[in-house]
């Protein structure tokens, strides 16, 4: 109810204020009394200081102002009437002089202690201050005695549209996630207005979209910001440019604007699948690579980002499954194909495997997208390596008599070369384990055969090691050439038995 009443008032005193500030000057009266003016000397000088003190002793008579107006940024060649001061003491005799003190007395306003006329001398900014109070006094002219009790007045500065809205925060950045629905909120502005928000529509301010459709959209009184599309996509387009407008006067004709920029960013979400980059992959591998090598990689694109974009590899099927493994790297969003078991090129030349990479992450907004996983097939070959000779058996054990006869054969060792190419296999002794050179081995069949005389009582057991060395083919003949090799340990035993048996500690190289 009180604020009704007040807008009430404000309609009734509206049109009045206006038509106050039209009249070229306001003159303000107090009520009309009975003083009259005495000459200095005369027998009736008590009677009048009497009077006087009677006036200033009295209640504080009522100057009917409390309140001038004068427009701001008023610019013209003679000071602009403000209004005008008028005591009821003022008979026309030219007898009452009028003071003016407080806010801006002197320096911006200006009396005429004759007429109580007061004039704006400089030009005023509203927005550098809005009001000014000031004291007005009737004194008499020739002795400066006051005849009325000072009194305040307010005289306020009227707004005109002087000032354009300002974003003070822009430009402005936002995000919003890709494919939101008609009418997500974005994020808002705001722009100020240093005009009057009371007086007129200065600083009612109206925001539009100046560039930045037709995505988006703003409401003209609140600023909010929305999408005005529906599934924008960032993978088409992942950042947009919105000019936006702020106009004073409510929007209308002749208003002052001003503009800001926001960047909105479309935020990732995982609506794209996967997908392998090809749909057959092949790798080859020597057959005696290290096992927990990495023999090739797979790799499933993906048009998200970030987690959304994470996938994970599995082998679903394939005749390699026991012998392979693929892991996720999540650095480089690829899966890494490991050998778990040793390969035999003899034994099998290639493999086939049915990898399937899948979103880690999936979005069940999306799931009418998908399947979000793709598959791919991955051959791989098995290439021959130059495998080392292999011995027929780890160790061998002889029993040779201690009168056995010179260079007579006490034993022989077999070996074969594992790959397709069969190479020749020739033998030696490894001096380095027969320094006494106590026996001798044939290079093509590994016989073995005594070069000395064993002595029983010097040493029963004699631990020599063989060495099988693989020959490269040419033309047919045989060439030194060393390619692999591999040892075997050769024991022998004098005869007789002593009931004792050797301890076997086999040795590869």
């Amino acid at each position: 109810m009180p604020e009704r009443l007040a807008e009430t008032l404000m309609d009734l005193w509206t049109p009045l204020i206006i038509l106050w500030i039209t009249l070229p000057s306001c003159v303000y009266t107090a009520p009309m009394n009975q003083a009259h003016v005495l000459t200095t000397g005369s027998p009736l000088e008590l009677s009048r200081q009497s009077e006087d003190m009677r006036i200033l002793s009295r209640s504080k008579r009522g100057w009917v102002w409390n309140q001038m107006f004068v427009l701001e940024e008023f610019s013209g060649p003679e000071p602009i009437l403000v209004g005008r001061l008028h005591t009821d003491l003022d008979p026309g005799s030219k007898k009452i002089k009028y003071i003016l003190s407080g806010d801006g007395a002197g320096t911006i306003f200006q009396i005429n202690d004759i007429t109580g006329d007061i004039h704006a001398i400089k030009r005023l900014d509203r927005e550098e201050k809005a009001e000014y109070t000031l004291t007005a006094q009737a004194v008499d002219f020739e002795t400066n005695k006051p005849l009325e009790p000072p009194s305040e007045f307010i005289i306020k500065v009227q707004d005109i549209n002087d000032n354009a809205p300002e974003f003070l925060n822009g430009p402005y950045h936002a995000t919003v996630p890709e494919m939101s629905i008609l009418g997500t909120s974005v994020t808002n502005v705001t722009a100020t207005d240093a005009d009057d928000p009371v007086y007129g529509n200065s600083a009612k301010l109206v925001y539009s979209i100046l560039e930045g459709q037709p995505y988006f959209s703003i409401e003209p009184e609140t600023a909010i910001i929305k999408t005005a599309l529906p599934n924008m996509d960032r993978e088409a387009k992942e950042e947009y440019l919105v000019v936006i407008q702020a106009k004073d006067m409510g929007g209308h004709s002749g208003g002052l604007s001003g503009t800001t920029t926001l960047t909105v960013t479309l935020t990732d979400v995982n609506d794209n699948p996967p997908k392998f980059a090809q749909s057959l992959y092949h790798f080859s591998v020597p057959e005696d690579v290290v096992l927990g090598t990495a023999i090739g990689r797979v790799k499933a694109n993906d048009q998200d980002i970030g987690e959304n974009a994470q996938s994970s590899y599995d082998i679903i099927d394939g005749d390699g499954t026991a012998l392979f493994e693929i892991t996720s790297d999540a650095q480089a969003q690829d899966g890494v194909i490991r050998l778990r078991k040793p390969l035999d090129f003899e034994t099998k030349k290639s493999y086939t495997l049915k990898v399937e990479a899948a979103n880690i992450h999936i979005d069940p907004r999306f799931s009418s997208r998908g399947p979000f996983k793709d598959t791919a097939t991955v051959k791989i070959v098995v290439e021959d390596a130059d495998e080392p000779p292999v011995f027929s058996s780890p160790t061998y054990l002889l029993e040779v008599h201690e009168n056995a006869a010179l260079n007579s054969v006490i034993g022989q060792v077999t070996a074969r070369d594992p790959d397709i190419t069969s190479s020749p296999i020739r033998f030696s002794i490894d001096r380095h384990t027969d320094l006494e050179r106590q026996f001798n081995i044939n290079a093509d069949d590994g016989k073995i055969t005594l070069a000395t005389p064993l002595d029983r009582e010097l040493s029963v057991w004699h631990n020599i090691t063989i060495i099988a060395t693989e020959i490269s083919h040419s033309n047919s003949k045989c060439h030194g050439q060393r390619r692999s090799q591999k040892r075997t340990f050769f024991l022998v035993q004098s005869s007789s038995r002593n009931g004792q048996q050797p301890k076997f500690h086999h040795q590869e190289k």
